[in-house]
C-alpha cells in the first residue's frame, strides 16, 4: 500500500504519503515537518516498541440514540480509507495498533445530546498505539467529544468521514496527565456539502503534537477548525494543520489561539492551506494569535498559503504573538479589580470565543475553570 513519491517533494500536494514505515526515514530534527519539535522527548514515538495491551482504554457513558461505540478489526475497509500517513510516527501507529474503535452516527439521525468517548491513558512504560474511525451517516447532524486523560506514550490516528449533507461539531480535549507525551493526526474528509465544526483543546501533557488535515470529497464542503491552548512551563504543545482544497466551491477557517507562562513554556502553530488548480470558487482563511504572559515562554506561529489558481472566492491569513496586556489591566485595576482578578478577566477574554464554540455547557465551565487554575498557579 506504498506511495513512494518519485521526487523529493516541493510542496505539500507533492509530499508522500505512505501506509508503510519504511518508506519513511529515520528523524534528525533538521526536516522542515519537525524542526520545531524536540524529538528528544518523544520517548521513542518515532521508533517505539509497542506496550502491553491495555496500554490506552475507550470509555463512554449512555450514549444518545443514533451513535455507536464499537470495536473495528483492522481488516474493515474504512480503516485507512481517509487518512494516508504522511510522517513516521503516523504511518508507526498505523501498522502498529491492534484494532480502531469505530463511533458511528447513523444516516438521518439528529442527536439530541452530545456523544462523549473518553481516552484513557494506562501509563508510560513502553509506546502505546491508537486508532479511532468516526463516521457520519448522510444528512445526520452530531456533536462528538473526544476526551484525552491520565499519563500514556501514545502515537495514534482519528480518521473522520463526515458523508453528504451532514453536519458535525467534533471537540477534542488533550487534558493529559504532566507526564503525557502524544503524537496524532487527525484526518477530516467531507462529502458534498458536508460541514465540519472542530474544537480542538490542548492544556495537559509534558509534550502534544497534533497534527489535523482536511480534505474535501465533493462540492460544498465547509470546514471550520478552532483550537485552544495554553502551555504551562516546561510544557511543548505543536499544532498544525493542512487543508487540502482539491474540488471547487468549498470553504475553510482555522482560527487558533494560545496562551503561554513559565520558563520553557513553547507553542507551535503551523497552518498550511493548498488550494489546487481544480479548486476554483474557494473560500479560506487562517489566524493565529498568542498571548505570552511570562518571560521565559516562547510561541512559534507560521502561517502558509500554497495556491496554484487565481480563481478563488478569498485567501488570507494573519499570525500575531504579543506580550500581556499592561494597559488592560492598568484599565481593570483603576476600576477596583484586584490585579488577580483583573489578569483572569483579560485571559477568559482573550479565550471566550473558541469556548462558546463548544456545545457543551458542563466541557465550558471545566475548561474555563481549569484555565483560570493555571493562572491561580503561577501566582497571577
Amino acid at each position: 500500500m506504498s506511495t513512494q513519491a518519485i521526487a523529493p517533494p516541493t510542496t505539500k500536494s507533492q509530499a508522500l504519503r505512505s501506509y508503510d514505515v519504511a518508506d519513511f526515514p529515520a528523524l534528525t530534527g533538521l526536516e522542515e515537518e519537525w524542526r520545531f519539535t524536540p524529538l528528544k522527548r518523544l520517548r521513542g514515538l518515532a521508533t517505539g516498541t509497542p506496550a502491553a495491551t491495555g496500554a490506552i482504554r475507550h470509555e463512554y457513558g449512555q450514549l444518545p440514540p443514533g451513535v455507536t461505540v464499537t470495536p473495528m478489526p483492522r481488516k474493515d475497509p474504512r480503516v485507512g480509507s481517509v487518512l494516508t500517513p504522511f510522517d513516521r510516527v503516523s504511518a508507526l501507529a498505523y501498522g502498529a495498533a491492534e484494532q480502531a474503535v469505530l463511533v458511528s452516527v447513523a444516516a438521518d439521525a439528529v442527536l439530541a445530546a452530545p456523544a462523549l468517548v473518553r481516552v484513557i491513558g494506562g501509563g508510560t512504560d513502553g509506546v502505546a498505539y491508537g486508532h479511532t474511525f468516526v463516521e457520519v451517516g448522510r444528512f445526520a447532524e452530531a456533536t462528538v467529544v473526544l476526551e484525552q486523560v491520565g499519563s500514556t506514550t501514545l502515537a495514534d490516528n482519528v480518521e473522520v468521514a463526515v458523508a453528504d449533507g451532514a453536519k458535525l461539531t467534533l471537540v477534542t480535549v488533550a487534558d493529559w496527565a504532566p507526564d503525557a507525551v502524544q503524537a496524532q493526526h487527525l484526518k477530516i474528509r467531507l462529502g458534498r456539502d458536508a460541514k465540519v465544526n472542530h474544537v480542538q483543546v490542548t492544556l495537559g501533557g509534558d509534550l502534544v503534537r497534533q497534527y489535523t488535515s482536511v480534505e474535501y470529497a465533493d462540492r460544498g464542503g465547509e470546514a471550520e477548525l478552532y483550537g485552544l491552548y495554553f502551555a504551562d512551563g516546561g510544557q511543548h504543545q505543536e499544532h498544525r494543520q493542512l487543508v487540502d482544497h482539491s474540488v471547487p466551491d468549498c470553504r475553510s477557517y482555522v482560527g487558533y489561539r494560545g496562551a503561554l507562562q513559565g520558563a520553557s513554556a513553547h507553542t507551535v502553530w503551523v497552518g498550511d492551506v493548498l488550494i489546487r488548480a481544480a479548486a476554483t470558487g474557494t473560500e479560506t482563511y487562517e489566524i493565529n494569535r498568542n498571548l505570552v504572559l511570562t518571560d521565559g515562554a516562547r510561541a512559534d506561529s507560521v502561517p502558509n498559503l500554497e495556491i496554484e489558481t487565481g480563481e478563488v472566492a478569498g485567501a488570507g491569513h494573519a499570525s500575531a504573538t504579543g506580550r500581556f496586556d499592561d494597559e488592560q489591566l492598568f484599565y481593570l485595576m483603576a476600576r477596583g479589580i484586584p490585579e488577580s482578578e483583573a489578569r483572569k478577566l483579560v485571559v477568559r477574554g482573550f479565550f471566550a470565543e473558541l469556548i462558546n464554540k463548544i456545545p457543551v455547557e458542563e466541557l465550558r465551565e471545566r475548561l474555563g475553570q481549569a484555565i483560570e487554575d493555571r493562572l491561580l498557579k503561577a501566582g497571577a
